[in-house]
């Protein structure tokens, strides 16, 4: 039973621990001026580098119509560009602008500088402890999806 509590425990922490994390994500995106659901559609084309605007929906679980409002957000900003494929017109790419890259270096220092600050007000033991607790969490979720 004990084992029971302990998995109890362990997933409600996590799931605590995320919800910090995104507010403290969120915070950092709407200080930038985008809203969370812009930061999202930022996010998936930072790694992927270019997609259809239905995969962009799907991925989000958003309609068509939803993310290209999106869209349209950003390119008014100049953080994304829109593109007609050359085989088909009705296909619609988006991809990252330079201006974003710009943008994104500094977003990217941020979020680094946020953790360290976070990090910092640790003693060496507790980091250590979180190292070595993540490096586990992530060795048993890894193991688990194999």
């Amino acid at each position: 039973m004990e084992n029971s509590n302990n998995d109890i425990e362990v997933a409600r922490l996590f799931q605590e621990v995320m919800y910090l994390f995104r507010n403290n994500m969120k915070k950092l995106i709407s200080d930038t001026g985008m809203s969370a659901p812009q930061g999202m559609v930022i996010g998936l084309l930072s790694k992927n580098k270019k997609m259809k605007v239905t995969e962009l929906s799907q991925h989000l679980s958003l309609s068509n119509s939803t993310v290209s409002g999106i869209i349209d957000r950003l390119e008014a900003q100049e953080m994304v560009i829109r593109e007609r494929s050359k085989e088909d017109k009705r296909v619609v790419y988006v991809s990252i602008s330079p201006k974003f890259k710009e943008i994104h270096k500094v977003f990217h220092k941020q979020i680094e500088e946020n953790i360290k600050k976070v990090l910092n007000q640790g003693s060496e033991d507790e980091l250590n402890k979180i190292f070595e607790g993540l490096n586990i969490l992530k060795k048993l979720l890894t193991d688990q999806s194999k």
